[in-house]
């Protein structure tokens, strides 16, 4: 058995997750991320923590094979991530809003961190 990650961490990414992890098991895309099933040891301990409540087990109704699929597919290409960074500064407007898997997800990894320290789409923002 494993966590997943599932839909609502889509333009959220709180990040709360990861400070908790003993394993290191999240990987990060551009606007969610995932568990990678092979590494998870299902302690369950990043569940509490994440604001968005996007981290079930994957025998949950909710986590329905696709879930467990994505998660192992990105992991497996995005980089790990281990220190908490950041989320977005939308990220609680974004908590709930459904269909952000059809309408807001990306295959792109981890934030592309610019200059100011801000991912490069908000440094343009910014200016």
């Amino acid at each position: 058995m494993t966590h997943v990650v599932l839909e609502n961490c889509i333009k959220c990414k709180y990040m709360d997750c990861v400070e908790v992890c003993p394993v290191d098991c999240f990987y990060e895309g551009k606007n969610m991320l995932v568990i990678h099933p092979d590494e998870c040891i299902d302690c369950g301990v990043c569940v509490p923590e994440c604001p968005a409540e996007a981290i079930v087990p994957d025998s949950d109704p909710g986590a329905e094979s696709q879930w467990l699929n994505l998660n192992r597919r990105f992991a497996s290409s995005w980089p790990n991530i281990t220190q908490k960074k950041r989320p977005p500064d939308d990220a609680d407007t974004w908590n709930g809003v459904p269909q952000k898997l059809a309408n807001h997800f990306s295959d792109q990894p981890g934030r592309d961190i610019g200059e100011t320290g801000l991912d490069r789409e908000s440094e343009e923002k910014a200016k």
